[in-house]
């Protein structure tokens, strides 16, 4: 199995539209190019935990179920392109009619705002269900810190030039990788929980087989290689960075998504749960 579990298309009626609107607001963007730099994917990063709520929300199950299937694996994706990608429309659209001193503060405060509403619907939830719990989510998001601020250290003192050239967008990588292995590890060592991505689970599995297991768990080998392979990627972008800057700042910020939003995706499920 390559897919992970819950991976479900909605309705052709419903994947259509979709499909329709992000290539709409795709072209909008192409032909408006708006500047990629380090803070623009910054100011992306609360829209990447916008879209970690509306699936934490799926497994909920707060939706109706007419709609539910639009924050399901993958389509929650697509939602949140959309959204994110309107509000960098608009903002540039701002910003060249002199109402904002910068693209990215309205980026950045407009998927903070989203963000905020639906992280107290999910906290909310999780008080209403009397599963509220800060305990765990906040171990793995410090823990993240502390891995990912001594990854960086190393990436600084032994790669100085590809630390340097992908500033933060690179870092944003790293944490948000460290984050996923992080949570993940205290989910599947700690609280029982199990593991959706196929690859993910037989990396966990492969380390539960260790003799090591029964003393410090499974999940330092998914860590490891969640932060070895971050780090690599930047080392293989870093050329890619220096030539086509913009190109690479999108790939990278798309990089750091699949990291930082199943992270995020975990810290608020255990904190609802």
């Amino acid at each position: 199995m390559v897919l992970p579990e819950g991976f479900v298309l909605p309705p052709w009626y419903l994947l259509v539209p979709i499909i329709v609107v992000l290539a709409g607001v795709v072209a909008l963007l192409w032909a408006l190019e708006p500047p990629v730099a380090d803070r623009t994917v910054l100011a992306f990063a609360p829209w990447m935990m916008f879209g970690s709520a509306l699936h934490v929300l799926h497994r909920l199950e707060a939706y109706p179920d007419t709609v539910e299937v639009l924050f399901a694996t993958p389509t929650v994706y697509l939602v949140t392109a959309i959204v994110a990608g309107i509000a960098w429309i608009i903002g540039s659209v701002l910003y060249a009619g002199g109402l904002q001193p910068t693209i990215e503060r309205f980026v950045g405060i407009s998927g903070t705002a989203f963000f905020a509403v639906f992280a107290m619907i999910v906290l909310n939830v999780g008080w209403a269900d009397g599963t509220f719990s800060l305990f765990w989510p906040v171990i793995a998001v410090v823990g993240a810190g502390i891995v990912t601020a001594l990854a960086w250290l190393v990436l600084g003192l032994w790669f100085t030039d590809v630390a340097a050239v992908t500033g933060y967008t690179g870092a944003l990588v790293v944490f948000g990788h460290t984050l996923d292995g992080v949570s993940t590890a205290i989910g599947y060592d700690v609280l029982g929980a199990g593991e959706e991505v196929p690859l993910s689970r037989l990396i966990l599995e492969t380390a539960g087989d260790l003799p090591t297991a029964e003393y410090i768990g499974a999940g330092w080998l998914f860590i490891l290689v969640k932060v070895a392979l971050s780090l690599v990627i930047l080392g293989l972008f870093k050329e890619y960075v220096e030539e086509r800057p913009q190109q690479a700042r999108v790939l990278l910020a798309a990089i750091a998504a699949v990291g930082f939003g199943p992270g995020v995706h975990n810290v608020l499920l255990f904190i609802a749960t």
